[in-house]
């Protein structure tokens, strides 16, 4: 829920409370009029120019603050009106919203203000009062009953009474019981005296009348407008009548007209539900309009009779069931789309009342999955209405998406499942087993159905023979069979008249047969038969309500499902609905007032399009719609992505059906608007096709100087880099940057916004230098031109800014963020997204010099202030989340880090979809946090699912792509899966080569994670020679003192000194820990790390008390700035712990490993692989002490775990078996050494080869065991065999 207040500087702020206690707030009662304000006007900040709505909002503001309520909530502010499923929610809670409010407030824009001291006025006030349409309207009765407080407001805000001052008036104008109107519990009156409440009153769809007394009488029923009061009335009744019983979701009413295909029904009852039933699973299939649905429908309401039976009989308490005599739950899932995927699932969560169905941030397909797969006491009849348009998620499917529609089909045998479709391969792959293929009618039941759809039912003689001709050329086809009687029954001509008008239509050539009624049907007739009804109405629409016609011609160029009525210009919304209930009157469309929608069924569809192009009116009507959809298409800003997604299929269909004829401004508009929108929904190659387009056009009809050409250029140059195209980006930019000079001057401000592009496109390449010259110019140029504080210039600062961060050169970047948070909190305020912004700037600057705290400090402002400004969805406020969760990370705080990284994903997944790249980065993110925490069979799935969807949806050579390939490299890695991780660095360095260059900072990345895995594979020759190609490039083009090109020389002095050239890595690591406390800083994360590998180096020497020093150091340090519980101190104290060891200082080293120990216990887990490895260090030092029994019981707990954990190969695993060997070993226990020893090596053999350095380490032990064991010659041609292969690999 989203509530209203205005801030302490007089903004209007929306907040949402989802996932937070809800404060008190006040509820606003009124009659939508012309003006109201939207929730998309809030986010634009435009809503003061609605005159209506704005006088409503102040007065709800003033009125709450004067009752002590900081909040407000008035419905058309606070609810996206285009977000369908968020509607949908909307609705089914607002009589919990009316209830839970502290005041609801009754604004009464038809009653004037009484005026005590004038009788006359007086009276006017109270007749006006008792004659105020608020009364009459059938949504507002929830809104009188359900708050405990209501208060009655004049036109002018006047307090007029409230609810119990005023119980006796407005009981007798309602005719409701005084005890509902004092607040008492409603369940003291029936459900059927409350359903009666509403008698009186009136709804602009008449439908209406019945939907808002479901939270009244407390069920929930889907809408279904077009079904008629009197069928809705008696779902109502039917849903009230079974709230105890079976929970079912039948969102139409039952075709009372039904008929024709009995037999097909028996089948479906036969194969589903009977003591011999064959299958779960089952799929119906047929041409359009060949009664799919219908069928299905009375399948549904076949078993829910059943239920009823059983409940008259006492079979839900006396009878044990079978399978197929059980209560059985039917629930209709709408598949149109995915919007209707997902609103019927949630409907079905709320109805089972599943826990966390009304959490937006659940995945409702998922809980009702699970649900349903549990043992329950009734079966389940789940039927998917229309798959074809759905994402089914199977192989071979929609482009095999992630998730979809096949991930949530509950598995469970007390779970049958229906599927209608029109395409044979769906049904096939959905339900091989089981299909049911539908014809057309026979005669017979034809005619049957005929005579149930007309009003007239009753055929003399000569009407039946009349009728049996109609039928026939109506090819016994369902759906022309329900036009035609549509059209009889609205304009009442007889029968022959309209077997009249049908023969004279097939005389002339209408429609040739769609190959969407299948060939079955066009065998019969030439013709289409709902083509020729279609245009029998048509032509009568046409004549009669031309308007009408107009609006079913503009639905046949757009997407035939989910068409918006704004889309249908009329200032009088009250027409456009009768124009609407027209068409609906001819069966032509179907209405969707809860959407304000309508769908055309693809038949008519299809047909209208062949009769406009038929008529050569196609492109003009195109050119109209497209006009049309320009007016409409908002800009693509994040307040408006539920307005613009829904258009998105509609204006992509009009596009790709345009001719070449269809141009001018505002078709080029649209475009841009459109491309615009794909781009900010992450549709990188859909943006690029229409900024294509529109370039190319604008340099035919403006030429290639015009400022919308440069304009467009800089879009698409834009849409290169968001697709790691950057040559091509940079191509583009240099382009636009020369024209813009030649044509605006040096100093416009479009050219220097242009120049500041280039510079981005080159940092995206690492060209640093280049990108920091072009910015100190535009800098520079900006200072000359506007004032000092200009927001132009402050930009510039910050990208300068963000320049020297990737330099290294964080101090700089420091100081000029901090200069633009100073000016932009006194300029714009604390508040202003781009003070935000420029806060969250310098807190990752402040991560970058490992100053966390103080990130830590800044983000969680930057955090906090951007969901009370922008609200949780907002894409900048998810980007601060996830910086907090990555500097959580960073501390070592991984749980945390986690459960920011959930609610991101989360959220992304339903703002942005689950493809977008913004999602995938966030999923990204989850997984390196799983790596930190060694749960590595997790971090692979989540990488797994990360990379296959971005070399779809990116495309294989992406860079994000390629760094998403990496980080599963690394996965690898970690497990030990060296050969693996090589092989998919090898790919990466290859096509980043390719990509971006030899040099590119991707490139050297990948090349030094290769030579790392290398230096893993005992393969050091081969590391080095790429670590110091790495070095040499880094210097080259970082600079010496760079961050990077540090790291890559301690990763080099890592390789010596694993080659055992330790004076040449202690040169190199000292040179690295001067550069580093110079650079960074003596406490910054980096240079302890540096210190840290110098220490190891002097241990490896044997200089024990140098190597101490140095970890004293380290150690308190990073206690003093990290904390003395973050995984990196544990690390340090545990080097120092070694170090003691080394020494002879057992007793020091034991309590210092017992420490760590404990402390890893509680902060990673007992199995994390560093609490692993702390104990198997303790272990260690036992054995030091000669201490077996307590090394071997550590040892063997190690071991157990590590199998479990990392599995029973990994180095690892394998290093702790060596270890307890060892243990054995010194026991004298060298049978069980010896056993555990050759277990190693052979392990070691197999996963890292014969040569490897720690293969020949425990075959070394395994011969030293032989000699414990005076098997000398077993030992001396072990031995031999080692000293060979050393010599050969390390070197004499």
């Amino acid at each position: 829920m989203r509530l209203l207040h205005f801030d302490h500087f007089g903004q209007l702020i929306l907040t949402d409370f989802h996932g937070k206690p809800s404060q008190p707030y006040a509820i606003l009662s009124h009659r939508w009029e012309k003006s109201e304000i939207l929730f998309e006007d809030i986010a634009s900040g435009e809503y003061k120019v609605k005159e209506d709505g704005y006088r409503k909002l102040l007065f709800c503001a003033k009125q709450a603050a004067k009752d002590k309520l900081q909040y407000f909530w008035i419905d058309t502010c606070c609810i996206k009106l285009w977000d369908r499923l968020e509607r949908s929610r909307a609705i089914n809670s607002m009589f919990r919203w009316y209830s839970n409010a502290t005041k609801c407030y009754v604004f009464l824009s038809d009653v004037p203000d009484p005026n005590i001291t004038d009788t006359l006025q007086h009276d006017n006030w109270k007749t006006s009062f008792r004659a105020s349409r608020w009364f009459t309207r059938g949504w507002t009765l929830q809104e009188l009953l359900a708050p405990a407080s209501v208060e009655f407001f004049s036109y002018e805000g006047q307090l007029l009474g409230d609810k119990s001052s005023l119980e006796q008036v407005v009981h007798e104008v309602t005719r409701i019981p005084l005890t509902a109107l004092r607040s008492l519990p409603l369940d003291q009156s029936t459900p059927h005296e409350r359903m009666h409440w509403a008698d009186k009153r009136e709804t602009t769809e008449e439908e209406d009348i019945v939907y808002c007394l479901l939270g009244l009488v407390g069920v929930t029923m889907q809408a279904n407008y077009g079904e008629g009061k009197d069928r809705a009335w008696r779902r109502l009744q039917e849903e009230v009548e079974t709230t105890n019983g079976v929970p079912s979701i039948i969102p139409f009413s039952r075709n009372e007209y039904f008929v024709g295909q009995e037999l097909q029904l028996a089948t479906l009852e036969k194969q589903l539900f009977s003591n011999k039933h064959t299958t779960t699973t089952l799929a119906i299939v047929g041409p359009g309009g060949t009664g799919k649905s219908q069928l299905a429908l009375e399948l549904a309401y076949n078993r829910r009779e059943k239920n009823n039976t059983l409940r008259v009989h006492g079979h839900n308490r006396t009878h044990t069931h079978t399978e197929t005599n059980k209560p059985c739950s039917v629930f209709w899932v709408d598949a149109s789309s995915q919007d209707d995927l997902d609103r019927s699932y949630d409907s079905i969560a709320q109805k089972l009342n599943i826990p966390g169905w009304d959490n937006e941030k659940a995945d409702a397909k998922q809980l009702v999955k699970l649900c349903l797969e549990q043992e329950r006491t009734e079966n389940c009849l789940l039927i998917f209405d229309n798959i074809e348009d759905v994402n089914l998620g199977a192989s071979g499917l929609s482009a095999a998406r992630p998730a979809g529609l096949t991930a949530y089909l509950p598995q469970s045998k007390q779970c049958s499942v229906v599927f209608t479709t029109t395409e044979h391969s769906l049904a096939e792959q959905m339900a091989p087993q089981a299909l049911l293929e539908l014809q057309e009618l026979l005669p017979e039941p034809a005619m049957e159905m005929l005579k149930n759809y007309l009003k007239e039912n009753h055929f003399s003689s000569s009407e039946e023979q009349q009728a049996r001709l109609l039928l026939r050329e109506l090819s016994y086809l369902p759906l022309a069979i329900v036009q035609a009687a549509a059209y009889i029954n609205f304009t009442g001509i007889p029968l022959q008249e309209y077997q009249s008008k049908l023969s004279t239509y097939n005389k002339h050539d209408v429609i040739q047969g769609s190959g969407l009624l299948g060939d079955r049907l066009q065998g019969r007739t030439a013709k289409n038969p709902v083509a020729t009804t279609l245009f029998i109405s048509l032509d009568e629409i046409g004549r009669n309500h031309k308007v009408a016609a107009g609006y079913l011609l503009l639905a046949a160029c757009v997407a035939y499902n989910d068409i918006p009525l704004e889309l249908f210009e009329e200032k009088n919304l009250e027409e456009r609905g009768k124009m609407v209930q027209v068409l609906s009157k001819y069966a032509l469309v179907t209405r969707r007032p809860e959407d304000s929608a309508l769908d055309v069924h693809r038949l008519v569809h299809h047909a209208l399009r062949e009769w406009l192009q038929q008529q050569n009116q196609l492109s003009q009507q195109t050119k109209h719609t497209l006009t049309q959809l320009h007016r409409v298409f908002p800009d693509h800003s994040h307040q408006n992505r539920s307005k613009w997604r829904r258009l998105l299929p509609h204006t992509k269909y009009a596009l790709s059906n345009r001719s070449a004829k269809v141009e001018g401004d505002g078709m080029s508009a649209l475009l841009w608007k459109y491309a615009m929108a794909l781009d900010s929904d992450g549709r990188y190659n859909d943006a690029e096709e229409q900024f294509v387009q529109v370039m190319e056009t604008f340099k035919r009809v403006l030429g290639k100087e015009h400022p919308s050409t440069l304009t467009s250029m800089v879009s698409l140059a834009s849409t290169y880099k968001n697709q790691g195209r950057w040559k091509e980006a940079e191509k583009l930019g240099v382009q636009v940057v020369e024209t813009r000079k030649r044509v605006l001057g040096e100093e416009h401000p479009d050219t220097l916004t242009s120049m500041a592009n280039l510079a981005s496109t080159y940092k995206k390449q690492g060209r640093w230098k280049e990108a920091e010259e072009l910015e100190m110019q535009v800098e520079e140029t900006r200072k000359g031109v506007l004032r000092t504080e200009h927001p132009d210039i402050l930009t510039s600062i910050a990208n300068l800014a963000s320049t020297y961060k990737n330099q290294g050169r964080w101090k700089k970047a420091e100081e000029l963020e901090v200069q633009v948070v100073e000016t932009c909190k006194r300029l714009l305020g604390e508040e202003h997204p781009d003070t935000l912004t420029s806060m969250a700037n310098l807190a990752s600057t402040y991560r970058d010099q490992g100053r966390r705290k103080e990130a830590e400090e800044l983000e969680v402002q930057v955090e906090e202030t951007r969901k009370r400004v922008l609200r949780t969805e907002h894409p900048n406020t998810l980007t601060s989340m996830a910086n907090l969760a990555s500097t959580y990370r960073d501390q070592g705080r991984w749980k945390e880090a986690e459960e920011q990284f959930m609610q991101v994903i989360e959220t992304k997944k339903r703002v942005f979809g689950e493809e977008h790249p913004n999602t995938l980065t966030s999923m990204a993110n989850l997984a390196s946090t799983y790596r930190n925490q060694g749960r590595w069979k997790e971090a692979e799935e989540l990488g797994v699912q990360v990379v296959e969807t971005k070399k779809r949806v990116l495309g294989k050579e992406h860079p994000d792509t390629l760094t998403s390939i990496t980080i599963l490299a690394s996965t690898f890695w970690n497990q030990g899966r060296w050969k693996e991780a090589e092989e998919q660095f090898i790919q990466v360095i290859e096509t980043f080569k390719r990509v971006l260059g030899e040099e590119h900072p991707n490139t050297l990345t990948s090349m030094a994670n290769l030579a790392s895995t290398y230096r893993n594979q005992g393969r050091r020759k081969e590391a080095e020679e790429l670590e110091v190609q790495v070095v040499e490039t880094k210097k080259r083009v970082f600079g010496e003192e760079h961050p990077d090109t540090l790291i890559s020389i301690a990763n080099l002095a890592s390789t010596y000194r694993d080659q055992g050239r330790w004076k040449k890595a202690e040169e190199l690591e000292v040179q690295v820990v001067e550069t580093f406390k110079r650079v960074l800083g003596e406490e910054h994360p980096d240079t302890l790390n540096s210190i840290s590998n110098l220490a190891s180096t002097y241990r490896d020497q044997k200089r024990w008390k140098e190597a101490e020093e140095i970890d004293k150091q380290v150690v308190e340090t990073r206690k003093r700035v990290l904390g003395e519980e973050h995984p990196s101190t544990l690390t340090s104290m545990a080097n120092l712990a070694s170090t003691y060891s080394n020494q002879g200082g057992w007793k020091e080293a034991e309590e210092q490993f017992m420490q760590v120990i404990e402390t890893s216990k509680r902060v990673l887990g007992k199995e994390h692989p560093d609490t692993l490895i702390g104990i198997a260090n303790l272990a260690s030092t036992y054995r030091d002490q000669k201490r077996w029994k307590e090394a071997e019981e550590l040892d063997k707990q190690v071991v157990e775990t590590r199998k479990r954990v990392l599995g029973e190969e990994h180095p690892s695993t394998l290093t702790s078996m060596a270890n307890l060997a060892s243990t054995y070993s010194n026991q004298g226990r060298w049978k069980e050494a010896e056993e555990q020893f050759m277990q190693v090596v052979e392990t070691r053999k197999r996963v890292l080869g014969e040569e490897h350095p720690s293969t020949l380490t425990s075959m070394a032990n395994l011969a030293s065991t032989y000699k414990n064991q005076e098997r000398w010659k077993e030992a001396e041609e072990l031995e031999v065999q080692v000293v060979e292969t050393r010599k050969r690999v390390l070197g004499e």
